[in-house]
């Protein structure tokens, strides 16, 4: 298969990321199956679909008319098996747990045609871990998107088995559809940025879990030297609480460090009070409009 047999997608996974890869997709002329378990969350999905188009209309990235005919080529599909039977390309944004990211790619494998190519957009975990899983460990690779919003850059990384023309496919597929595509020479946790933004993450859930100093202090201390916009506790409101504590937890289980352990609890807390982030609009900050938005912030 060459970059041109490449015309339908299937994003599996309507949260964040789903619906952004689902975008950039239909936005680029490729057809596109969004699937989810529950149609609620298709529903939703579907909508801020449409918003995101919107706006990109805004933005003078598409047109208008552009819009309506990008939004026709997205389909909200409810069948797995319906979903996956003739598509050339799968994104995976499913929660970051190995083992049901397995068992996902291990039913898909028994659904999909043969050509089809599986990537994961996993944040954290190395694909090496259930490549064996989806039965064709050669045509699977990670493919990891930010937010489409404020930049165009993908992570393309590979693991041991993964074959050079599946890594070539899936560059060129980044290109088609208006991505810079990073390509890694071998795996590693976190690809290029997000390594380093988790390191950041974990040196201010260290600082606040240990009472070194206050949520709004570390990000007041990050955005002064830095000249940011934000700092590590607004960052995370905005990737969502519940994905920052599912990947503290899964290491801290996995590495057994206490330190780990105490970061994870303490994303836990706020989880546990529905305060998820943005999209609850309570999280570490309140939205629309958290304090590190006060133009007086900086100074306390």
């Amino acid at each position: 298969m060459n970059i041109d047999d490449v015309k339908k997608v299937l994003v599996v996974g309507s949260g964040t990321m789903g619906q952004q890869i689902a975008t950039v997709c239909i936005m680029h002329g490729m057809a596109v199956n969004l699937y989810d378990v529950k149609k609620e969350l298709l529903d939703a999905g579907m909508e801020r679909i449409d918003r995101l188009l919107g706006f990109f209309v805004k933005h003078r990235a598409i047109s208008e008319q552009d819009r309506a005919t990008a939004f026709a080529r997205v389909s909200a599909v409810t069948s797995i098996e319906e979903a996956g039977a003739d598509v050339d390309l799968v994104s995976e944004s499913i929660p970051e747990d190995p083992k049901l990211k397995g068992q996902l790619f291990s039913q898909l494998n028994t659904i999909c045609p043969e050509r089809t190519i599986f990537t994961t957009n996993t944040s954290t975990l190395l694909p090496s871990m259930f490549a064996a899983n989806t039965g064709r460990p050669d045509r699977f690779v990670a493919f990891h998107f930010h937010d489409v919003r404020t930049t165009t850059i993908v992570d393309v990384m590979p693991h041991p088995g993964t074959s050079k023309e599946t890594v070539g496919l899936v560059r060129d597929f980044a290109v088609r559809i208006g991505q810079t595509p990073i390509v890694m020479e071998r795996e590693s946790v976190g690809y290029v940025f997000n390594f380093m933004l988790v390191s950041l993450f974990e040196s201010a859930l260290t600082l606040a879990s240990n009472n070194v100093a206050s949520i709004e202090d570390i990000d007041r201390s990050w955005m002064g030297v830095m000249g940011t916009m934000s700092g590590p506790f607004g960052i995370m409101d905005s990737v969502g609480l519940q994905t920052v504590w599912k990947v503290n937890d899964f290491w801290a289980r996995a590495l057994k460090d206490p330190q780990k352990i105490r970061n994870a609890e303490f994303v836990k807390a706020y989880v546990d009070q529905g305060r998820l982030g943005v999209k609850t609009r309570k999280g570490f900050y309140e939205y629309p409009h958290p304090k590190f938005r006060n133009p007086d912030f900086i100074r306390g």
